[in-house]
């Protein structure tokens, strides 16, 4: 299931978000995969980059296409909403590979981890930013 995101009401700030994820220690040239997103958090830690750590401030786990700027919020495998980055629920034409069960197990280079609030799509560097913590 992928979300229509509202366009914020600063222009501005959707081109530097987009560029930030390429740019913020998060390179779109390689797969995303499971190993991508633990690497993530422990490199976020205690930030407000990771779903523990930023629930209080609004944020929902989500991930974003790079190339078409759709949204999708994560899934457990029976369909109900996860509170944190899995690749299970994503659009299948977002999907490079899966396991043996059926799992998935890389998305495509462009689809990149973040969050949403409000309608609105962050990195996780500008969601430990938002929540004051961007010392990571």
């Amino acid at each position: 299931m992928s979300l229509s995101v509202k366009t914020p009401r600063n222009g501005q700030r959707r081109q530097r978000r987009a560029s930030s994820a390429r740019h913020a220690g998060s390179p779109v040239a390689s797969a995303l995969d499971t190993q991508r997103l633990l690497e993530d958090n422990r490199r976020l830690g205690d930030s407000g980059g990771v779903s523990e750590n930023n629930r209080h401030a609004g944020f929902r786990a989500a991930f974003r296409d790079e190339e078409t700027g759709r949204v999708a919020l994560p899934r457990f495998r029976d369909g109900t909403p996860a509170p944190m980055h899995l690749l299970d629920g994503l659009p299948d034409d977002w999907v490079l590979q899966r396991d043996a069960a059926g799992r998935i197990t890389a998305l495509k280079p462009s689809i990149i981890a973040g969050f949403l609030r409000d309608g609105d799509f962050y990195t996780r560097e500008e969601a430990a930013e938002a929540t004051g913590d961007s010392s990571r």
